[in-house]
């Protein structure tokens, strides 16, 4: 039996501090966390633990804070090569810069150098389980389902489905679609820590013929999730409304189609009134806030606070290549940001849960990882305060835990994180090259 065991401040999620209050996290400033065979042990102070630690090395990291691993509720692994891409608004980015990079991705070759640097990203920054969009491709969903596999990382993904106002190379058809997603299905879903989702890309790249196919595969599976877009930018939900005139709102025409349940995730949701987001909450799905995006496109300001108030899941999400950074702890900062915009304050313990356990309840996997509670995968990141000088000055600095996570949702890059373990073993060192199976 494998056993570990390492000191530093020790922090994770029970609940949602918006509902549990003080009772919705433990901190330990003085914390053990002890890994066996790739699971928690134990997660507690160092007093309590201590003397049951009789033949366990222990690695002492002070400066450090030990976290879960953070959770991207959405991101899209083809769009790395266009972060940063200077453009307009949604549907002039879509063109100008997104769809021209994934025509690329039929090649598997370039596909699995792609999903190799998303992957190492990911892990640089943190987030050791995510939830991605391909391409329309199967060789790209094949590609970063075998990347993630080599690692042994938690990850769940789909080809995406389009058949429509797309470019020549980047649409399938209905047969072609179903043919795929279930071929994917078969050979991926349940193999290591991998998962599945049905990609449909947003309601205007696909027909309802398109969409009903989707709602029959999600139906026939009981473990997959559901993952697209709705209501991210005014320009978008209008011309879905030109296609589905038959719809009420925007999240009817997937509701129609038997989209909208508890496995379904759909990103931004920026443009949604209270009635959309009840309509939500009761059928159990989430929204993925992806404030970077939002911002970078000019798509709007997402409401957290409506949100909650409507009992809606939310999680956070970086939304790249549309988001500027891998990093969930600067998405906690664009978060505070977008709320400040709209009178709300988020307090930073809120905005950390929706990196971690909030992305894992969305995602379906919060009984696997999302906390450090005994028995779950050893999916953890350590964390330096002093990465940077400034950094370094200000959490010195800091009288509360709740300050400190601002201070780092404002000041940290990639930078902060020092190492990211998966079910135990070193996936990624600061400054140095980790091999992929470690």
């Amino acid at each position: 039996m494998s056993r570990q065991a390492y000191r530093a401040a020790l922090l994770h999620m029970l609940d949602d501090p918006s509902r549990g209050g003080a009772d919705a996290h433990a901190y330990h400033p003085d914390g053990l966390l002890v890994v066996e065979d790739g699971h928690v042990a134990a997660f507690g102070a160092y007093a309590d633990l201590a003397p049951g630690l009789a033949g366990t090395e222990v690695t002492e990291l002070p400066g450090r804070l030990i976290t879960p691993g953070f959770v991207d509720a959405h991101v899209h692994y083809p769009q790395v090569d266009v972060i940063a891409a200077w453009g307009t608004q949604l549907l002039d980015w879509l063109n100008t810069h997104t769809f021209p990079a994934e025509q690329a991705f039929a090649d598997r070759s370039h596909a699995d150098a792609v999903a190799q640097v998303f992957l190492d990203q990911l892990l640089a920054n943190g987030t050791t389980s995510a939830l991605a969009f391909c391409t329309v491709h199967k060789t790209s969903a094949e590609a970063l389902f075998d990347a993630a596999l080599g690692r042994n990382m938690r990850l769940i993904a789909g080809k995406v489905l389009m058949d429509r106002e797309a470019p020549f190379g980047l649409t399938d058809t209905v047969e072609t679609g179903r043919q795929d997603t279930e071929l994917l299905i078969r050979a991926y879903r349940g193999r290591g820590r991998l998962g599945y989702a049905v990609t449909p890309r947003f309601a205007v790249t696909s027909t309802d013929a398109q969409l009903a196919m989707a709602g029959e595969v999600l139906a026939a599976h009981p473990d997959v999730l559901l993952q697209t877009h709705m209501s991210e930018n005014v320009a978008e939900i209008a011309r879905a409304g030109e296609l589905f005139p038959w719809a009420r709102d925007y999240l009817d025409v997937y509701d129609r189609f038997g989209l909208v349940g508890p496995r379904t995730v759909l990103a931004h949701c920026v443009h949604c009134d209270d009635g959309v987001m009840g309509r939500m909450a009761k059928a159990g799905a989430s929204a993925a806030f992806c404030p970077s995006s939002n911002l970078l496109l000019g798509s709007g300001l997402f409401s957290l606070k409506r949100a909650c108030a409507c009992g809606m899941s939310t999680a956070l999400g970086t939304d790249v290549g549309g988001g500027g950074s891998f990093s969930l702890l600067q998405m906690m900062g664009e978060a505070y940001k977008v709320g400040q915009l709209q009178g709300d304050n988020l307090d930073p313990l809120h905005a950390f849960y929706l990196g971690t356990l909030a992305g894992a309840k969305a995602l379906h996997i919060d009984s696997r990882v999302g906390n450090l509670a005994p028995g779950k995968e050893a999916d953890f990141v350590v964390l330096d305060l002093a990465a940077t000088p400034l950094l370094a000055r200000r959490t010195a600095r800091t009288r509360t835990l709740a300050e400190t996570l601002f201070v780092l949702a404002v000041l940290a890059d990639d930078r902060v994180v020092e190492r990211t373990y998966l079910m135990g073993k070193l996936a990624h060192q600061r400054g140095l090259a980790v091999a992929a199976d470690a």
